[in-house]
């Protein structure tokens, strides 16, 4: 969403009365509707989409923009954190270079949409365009590698920037059927909804639903995502009791007794 810039003059009140107030002229004050939102004509039908939906989230990052002079450090830090998650997202996407062509090989295609939420980030993929499980756990996979290499890689770079970065790097993982909004401008949908409900499931890292997302038809050797993860029960607020979720097995048992109480085995 562009920002909204308006030319405000000052004129008095009605006569009689010793106010001033802030004013517009005609045409800039009918430009305030929702077409600011830069989604486009949103009263157009819209288009079903089954998506994988992964919400990722900055841990401690509210915390990080109260530090002293942030205006200093959060421009820096912004740029470098989302530089370095768009190139590590298609380096770990990328499989190699067609000799012939010079065409850019890839594991699994690229996400179709992508949204900025202020600490936040959305990226959508299309799983109607033959990813099967397969696909879906790859990219899942690559998500999981993600989260790790904010810690073990990015995290060491950008202290020598700034201080105090956020420590982690959290994502939510949900697949459901998704609806553009203007063409294609924005997308709603449940399980948009749930990835971000996900993503701050107690204090772990990563958990992905187990709605269409069978590990258990996944291969089960070293290295695999199904080797790393476990299925659990939990309440998940705004989504209920008793949800099925796939989270991180070391994480888990790290849990203090109490924390592990709020998950059972299905």
């Amino acid at each position: 969403m562009p920002q909204m810039s308006y030319n405000y003059r000052l004129v008095p009140g009605s006569p009689g009365r010793d106010l001033m107030f802030s004013a517009l002229d005609p045409a800039s004050f009918a430009t305030f509707n929702p077409g600011v939102l830069g989604l486009g004509d949103i009263a157009r039908d819209g288009a079903y989409v089954q998506s994988l939906a992964a919400f990722f989230d900055l841990d401690g990052f509210t915390d990080f923009c109260n530090r002293a002079d942030s205006h200093l450090i959060i421009p820096e830090f912004l740029n470098r954190y989302l530089d370095w998650l768009f190139r590590s997202l298609a380096d770990e996407f990328r499989e190699g270079v067609d000799p012939t062509t010079g065409a850019v090989r890839l594991w699994n295609p690229l996400p179709f949409y992508a949204k900025f939420l202020g600490d936040g980030i959305l990226f959508l993929w299309d799983t109607d365009s033959g990813l099967g499980l397969p696909g879906k756990v790859n990219i899942a996979q690559t998500l999981l590698a993600i989260t790790n290499a904010y810690s073990s890689q990015f995290i060491p770079t950008v202290r020598k920037a700034v201080s105090f970065p956020p420590s982690r790097l959290r994502c939510g993982i949900a697949l459901g059927q998704i609806i553009s909004i203007g063409g294609g401008a924005d997308y709603v949908g449940s399980c948009i909804n749930e990835a971000a409900r996900l993503q701050k499931l107690s204090t772990l890292s990563f958990a992905v639903s187990r709605r269409g997302f069978d590990l258990s038809e996944s291969p089960d050797m070293e290295g695999s995502l199904r080797s790393y993860l476990v299925l659990k029960q939990t309440a998940v607020r705004s989504l209920g009791p008793g949800v099925l979720v796939y989270i991180r097995k070391d994480e888990f048992a790290a849990l203090s007794p109490e924390e592990q109480r709020g998950f059972s085995d299905p």
